[in-house]
């Protein structure tokens, strides 16, 4: 059995959150003196604070596991759970509050686009720089620099200083210099949604290669389906805790996606605005949830057998030819299924969007469905020029719980296999 090459014990992370006291709209000269005595005590006794404008926080408390040799681990968890600053800490880039941790060998991180590049270097220069932050020679560095260059694609602009290049570009050889550079621990955190899908597919691959040759990889990802492609264990994150550490990728992700109890799917089946969530001037929802052709609200589980409409209840503020809305389905894998757009028909069909409250509905034609759980998240924006709604990044969402209404045939009666079911016509050919 291979050795642990990650070591982490009680590891935890706090931050010191400082607030604008309330009721001040302006700063008199004295609260500027005032501020100033204060910096001085405070650079001479960290310990002394105001309490009254100072908060701990913790990003990671009390987190432990061990990961060995060869491992391919995902880490999963819902935005602010800890998974970032997980990361960090293993790439040394912060220090833990907390805890102690061991790594044994070179690491090599990925954490946002373009970590360890200098704008000013070119694209040349950057894959010698980054190799000499992570301890490689000019002369390994060479051996692999065209492998490097063609996985990145980027020979036409290997001369140019990479301030210049898109963020595809730049993402493309981050990720090359990262994972050819034979580290003994890759760390990749969600940077691969900013490329296409071909990329994508392209570096699980690579973190494939790196995993079978021995090496380790930590991969952070929001795309559930990445995590079950590439690795052989998951840890659940949930508000800086280790909550899961499992092989059993499936029932980890269906937690992590739907909750463990089906009690708390069904509570989830509509989705209501809290004050002051997801306000913006051109689109604020307020109410999302599956119902009838008449508006009225469906109980889940629901049966497939007839049509159903998701009602997407908003506010608009200021109106512009631009904006889309729709929803994206998810399966119980975390796969995306489909996109539906309010303008996905011919422009004379779009619905008409006026100031003021409005409710836009999309229809789910009956029998597409298989029975299972799905995620339902809103999407939109400024098209070609926003996002409001960005997929994946923690948009109002529910869940649905389809059951039965596969079809009339008496040959299945039970879950069909597959992500969808739909019943379509057969004839014979004249």
């Amino acid at each position: 059995m291979s050795s642990p090459v990650i070591r982490v014990e009680n590891l935890g992370k706090k931050y010191l959150l400082r607030h604008q006291q309330q009721g001040r709209r302006y700063k008199a000269l004295r609260d500027v003196l005032s501020d100033k005595v204060k910096a001085i005590f405070q650079i001479s006794n960290f310990k002394i604070q105001n309490s009254k404008s100072t908060e701990e926080f913790w990003a990671l408390r009390d987190v432990g596991f061990e990961i060995n040799q060869g491992e391919a681990v995902g880490i999963i968890g819902r935005n602010g759970a800890g998974k970032s600053t997980l990361l960090k800490l293993l790439s040394r880039i912060t220090q833990p509050s907390t805890g102690r941790m061991e790594l044994d060998g070179r690491v090599a991180s990925l954490l946002e686009v373009g970590t360890g590049f200098h704008p000013e270097l070119t694209g040349r220069e950057n894959i010698y720089f980054n190799g000499a932050i992570l301890g490689m020679g000019r002369l390994e560095i060479k051996r692999k620099f065209d492998e490097i260059v063609d996985f990145a694609e980027v020979e036409k602009f290997l001369d140019t200083p990479v301030k210049r290049y898109s963020s595809g570009m730049y993402m493309r050889l981050a990720f090359a210099v990262a994972a050819h550079l034979e580290p003994d621990i890759l760390v990749v955190d969600e940077v691969l949604a900013v490329g296409d899908a071909a990329f994508q597919k392209k570096c699980l691959g690579k973190m494939g290669e790196v995993s079978s040759g021995g090496r380790t990889v930590l991969f952070v990802s929001h795309q559930m389906n990445a995590i079950e492609q590439l690795c052989s264990r998951v840890l659940l994150l949930e508000s800086g805790r280790l909550k899961t550490d499992s092989p059993d990728l499936r029932n980890v992700i269906r937690d992590y996606l739907f909750g463990s109890e089906d009690a708390d799917i069904a509570a989830r089946s509509q989705w209501t605005r809290k004050d002051g969530q997801f306000d913006n001037s051109w689109f604020a929802p307020r109410r999302i949830y599956l119902g009838d052709q008449n508006g009225t609200a469906l109980a889940m589980p629901v049966s497939n057998d007839g049509d159903m409409w998701v009602y997407i209840e908003a506010e608009a503020a200021t109106l512009d030819p631009a904006l889309t809305i729709g929803y994206a389905i998810y399966s119980e894998g975390g796969g995306l299924l489909y996109w539906s757009y309010q303008t996905d028909s011919a422009p004379e069909d779009w619905p008409i969007i006026e100031r003021g409250r409005f409710t836009l509905r999309g229809r789910i034609p009956a029998r597409l469905l298989n029975e299972g759980v799905y995620r339902l998240e809103l999407i939109g924006g400024l098209h070609h020029r926003q996002w409001l709604f960005e997929p994946g990044k923690s948009a109002p969402q529910f869940f649905l719980n389809i059951q039965g209404g596969l079809s009339d045939s008496p040959l299945w009666a039970a879950k069909r296999p597959g992500l969808l079911a739909p019943v379509l016509p057969w004839s014979l050919s004249s």
